[in-house]
């Protein structure tokens, strides 16, 4: 039986679908509830941003979930508490509600009080960028950890000592704009501008509570970058953190970056191989083989 041989242009197109595949996904979301109640995650791309596939699930008590994300994506990520279908098959949720109805959001406009975490994947020099937010309140805890194949200063980042609200905000506690509304507060109007917005009683007090969370739309404090930066496949998100999952974790001053080695490493490998199929191809051709 002769020896089955492929194309020249099998072979390049093989050679091509298989560096593709490898830079389809370069990062994955692990979601876990260590709340002792239901949460229904909720995530939106940002403008012109490639959309997931999954964005909203239920996650009970003690489950977890991943999410493979796309290279250059952006979004935001949150929580919903209290979440039910009334009388009208509306779905409604009593903390991070985005008013949509249903159980899907198309934007990020959720209903305070609603603790936010936000990426911007394959950012600038290829790192993966994280915070998290309490601009618009506070629901309930979120650990941000990033996983890198190798040791650096990657850093995690949280709002997890937060108090809860009263009950009927569903354990929340909101903001001074969504409380009074008034464009000091919501940095709007004259106080839309950079360096206008300045801190409320609100945000100061999360500032001792949750120091490396934005906690105001304004808040990029010169005296720490709230924005976190790392080169990692893997970023594991945890919904009201045990103790013992939130300690050991390193949360410092200022963005942890570390060159993006990993990343590369990975599109390297492809390359050569790429670059061998290639040489295959040319040296098949010259002794007539295909």
């Amino acid at each position: 039986m002769a020896e089955e041989t492929l194309s020249p242009a099998l072979l390049f197109v093989n050679a091509i679908l298989l560096f593709s595949a490898a830079g389809v996904y370069s990062t994955s979301l692990k979601l876990a509830n260590e709340c002792t109640y239901t949460v229904w995650p909720a995530l939106v791309s940002g403008h012109g941003t490639p959309p997931l596939t999954t964005t909203t699930f239920t996650l009970e008590p003690g489950e977890s979930a991943s999410l493979l994300i796309p290279p250059s994506w952006s979004g935001q990520l949150w929580a919903r508490t209290l979440c039910s279908y009334d009388l009208t098959s509306r779905f409604n949720c009593v903390t991070g509600d985005c008013g949509t109805g249903s159980e899907e959001c198309i934007s990020a406009q959720t209903v305070p009080p609603v603790t936010v975490a936000k990426f911007d994947i394959s950012g600038d020099g290829g790192l993966d960028f994280y915070r998290v937010s309490a601009a618009r309140g506070y629901n309930l805890a979120i650990l941000v950890v990033p996983h890198s194949d190798d040791e650096g200063d990657c850093m995690a980042t949280a709002c997890v000592n937060a108090p809860d609200g009263p009950s009927e905000t569903g354990g929340g506690c909101t903001t001074t704009c969504f409380a009074f509304g008034d464009p000091k507060n919501c940095c709007r109007g004259a106080y839309a501008r950079p360096g206008t917005c300045k801190r409320s009683y609100y945000s100061s007090y999360f500032g001792s509570e949750c120091p490396w969370a934005y906690r105001y739309e304004d808040d990029d404090g010169k005296e720490k970058n709230r924005t976190f930066a790392c080169s990692c496949p893997v970023l594991r998100i945890t919904f009201c953190p045990s103790p013992s999952s939130a300690m050991g974790h390193k949360v410092a001053a200022g963005a942890g970056k570390r060159s993006s080695s990993a990343r590369k490493t990975k599109k390297v490998i492809v390359i050569v191989l790429v670059v061998v199929v290639a040489q295959e191809i040319l040296h098949r051709s010259r002794i007539g083989t295909i």
